[in-house]
């Protein structure tokens, strides 16, 4: 198995093995997350197969939902994905070092004097607004630039988009040629419920708009879209949390391998007699002689302060030697409690990793105790723990990674003898 760590790693001295230099480096964190790229991959051809004969792409935003977007947009480059959406032209520039040859949507939107950024790394805005339409089209005429659009309708979820009327009122344009626009998409409000009537609802007015749009392919389905069935996957799928092993569908079991492994460290052992109370607040009483360990995360790290305990309410659970221990007392900013009086002495001892997700506990059993969803779980992930990617055809050092080539110089418009004014908006 071959491994790569993040750019926090300390350097390897030449004098141990690459055991030994690891077990060095990790030692100097009080956490360890650990992704599994082959789990990733699998969870991208089992979404693929299921969506076949669309086109399965991959939504790496947010740092790939935490995961590490560089790492996980090569892994699946490799694998065979050839479509990515981003939320930002920065997250679009940082990815296209590893997939220079891919296609990049950047979901936020076009805002007035950024075509130069797109064209400069050839990645493409999804455009949800029609000034943001008109800024590209005049973008597009006085430089020349080719590299392609998303258009975004919206269908019930009020957030980004054309309105229905607004896209309508563009086909014309569409039907015309030479538009640029390369892809139609829309977004579900609740495809994770698979009966809500919101769903056909949304579906409806997809297809309806999207067969205007003459030989642009088309896109609706996100993670949990994907299992409502071949009428929603049209030409092109856009999983997300589904990838890292977010349940894609919450009323069944969940399809997806598990992609993060967190562990971490136990800083302290120490007793408490019965009576006494355990961290800020005091709002965990030791109910009988009680062994705890300090683990070194806190939600500074992510782990949310909802998944505290207190005398009344039980919080999470931390696996130590195997077995399922509970939070004992509020989690803080850097530290958790963690109840291990039944644990046989020395089970657990200063230095041991305990697991926080992994072993059984899922992003998801988590999300709960967070009061979220696996979502939030994953991008919250902090910036403390080491980082270790294993599987993908990984082949890193532990050292520190080269920095990515620099994009190119944006793309210099040619000058104009007059100013180009925007095209007129219909109405």
């Amino acid at each position: 198995m071959t491994m790569a760590s993040d750019t926090k790693m300390i350097p390897q001295s030449g004098l141990l093995s690459a055991e030994a230099n690891q077990a060095a480096a990790l030692a100097a964190y009080g956490g360890v997350l650990t992704v599994d790229l082959d789990a990733i991959i699998a969870n991208w051809r089992k979404l693929e197969k299921t969506a076949v004969p669309a086109e399965c792409s991959a939504v790496i935003k947010a740092d790939a939902y935490g995961c590490g977007a560089e790492q996980v947009s090569r892994a699946l480059s490799k694998a065979g994905c050839k479509t990515f959406f981003v939320a930002t032209i920065e997250e679009a520039r940082k990815v296209r070092g590893a997939v220079p040859d891919a296609a990049i949507y950047v979901l936020g939107g076009y805002f007035q004097n950024t075509g130069e950024h797109y064209a400069s790394i050839n990645c493409r805005p999804v455009i949800g607004d029609l000034n943001e339409l008109a800024e590209w089209d005049v973008f597009c005429r006085r430089t020349g630039w080719n590299g392609g659009a998303a258009i975004h309708v919206d269908t019930g979820m009020n957030r980004l988009g054309l309105t229905l009327a607004e896209a309508q009122a563009i086909i014309p344009r569409i039907n015309a040629g030479d538009h640029g626009i390369t892809l139609v998409m829309s977004h579900l409000v609740s495809a994770e419920q698979l009966n809500n009537p919101v769903n056909a609802k949304q579906l409806a007015a997809f297809r309806s708009i999207a067969s205007e749009f003459s030989g642009v392919p088309a896109a609706l389905a996100n993670s949990s879209g994907i299992f409502l069935g071949a009428p929603f996957q049209f030409d092109l799928v856009r999983p997300g949390a589904a990838l890292y092993g977010v349940n894609p569908t919450p009323e069944a079991d969940n399809p997806m391998q598990p992609v993060v492994d967190l562990k971490a460290r136990i800083v302290q052992i120490r007793n408490v007699e019965r009576g006494e109370t355990v961290g800020y607040g005091g709002t965990w009483t030791a109910r009988r002689p009680t062994r705890l360990a300090i683990i070194a995360v806190g939600y500074a790290d992510g782990y949310f302060r909802a998944a505290s305990s207190n005398d009344g309410t039980r919080g999470a659970e931390v696996i130590a030697a195997g077995k399922r221990c509970p939070v004992a007392g509020r989690v803080s900013m850097d530290l958790i409690a963690i109840d291990i009086t039944d644990l046989p002495p020395n089970a657990a001892r200063r230095g041991h990793l305990v697991t926080l997700i992994g072993e059984g506990i899922t992003v998801d059993e988590l999300a709960h105790h967070f009061g979220t969803i696996g979502y939030e779980v994953l991008t919250s992930l902090g910036h403390r723990y080491a980082r270790i990617y294993k599987g993908g055809n990984v082949v890193e050092s532990l050292t520190k990674p080269e920095p990515l080539p620099a994009a190119d110089q944006p793309l210099a418009p040619p000058p104009l003898d007059k100013p180009v004014s925007p095209p007129p908006l219909p109405t």
